[in-house]
């Protein structure tokens, strides 16, 4: 019985070494920090829930600092608007919303310290689909909102990968 064991647990293990190289392999590794072309950043407009978010990720998984001057920072970063839209997709044959899709628009801009821009305006457009029923409207709502806020976070990232997209320029 302990020699089948042991064959069973050296086949397992024979069988999970070339899962690890592949897993190893493929370029997986944790997000970590990313460097910026620049040492510090002003973040301005849009939502106070959206800025407090998006600073408190550039704080975390970059070297930049954020600054409350903007006089004082390398790079600007505008955010010019947020918007979030509810469009019903399908009605049941009783004319009850059944399914609904949710919009978070961001845009924004940023520029340099010399006001040349770094990047130009630009749109974020986040869509994610609920399927509703008026039986369960406090259950929706917390979905919804969760949705809203997954949206948002994931605006934050594709704002972070913006940024540090950008190089320095030469001279």
């Amino acid at each position: 019985m302990a020699i089948l064991e042991k064959r069973r647990g050296l086949l397992l293990a024979l069988a999970s070494a070339p899962l690890a190289l592949l897993a190893a392999g493929c370029g997986f590794r944790l997000r970590g920090t990313q460097a910026l072309a620049f040492r510090t950043l002003h973040v301005t407009g849009g939502d106070p829930v959206f800025l407090t978010e998006l600073k408190r990720a550039v704080a975390a998984g970059t070297g930049t600092q954020l600054v409350d001057d903007p006089k004082a920072a390398e790079a600007v970063l505008f955010i010019d608007g947020i918007a979030r839209e509810r469009l019903i997709l399908s009605l049941s044959g009783a004319g009850r919303v059944r399914e609904l899709e949710l919009r978070l628009r961001v845009q924004f801009h940023m520029n340099d310290a010399k006001g040349q821009p770094l990047i130009a305006p630009s749109q974020i457009s986040l869509k994610r689909d609920l399927t509703y029923d008026d039986t369960q409207v406090l259950a929706k709502e917390q979905e919804e909102a969760l949705l809203y806020r997954d949206m948002q976070n994931d605006a934050v990232q594709q704002i972070l990968f913006r940024l540090a997209a950008i190089r320095p320029r030469a001279g």
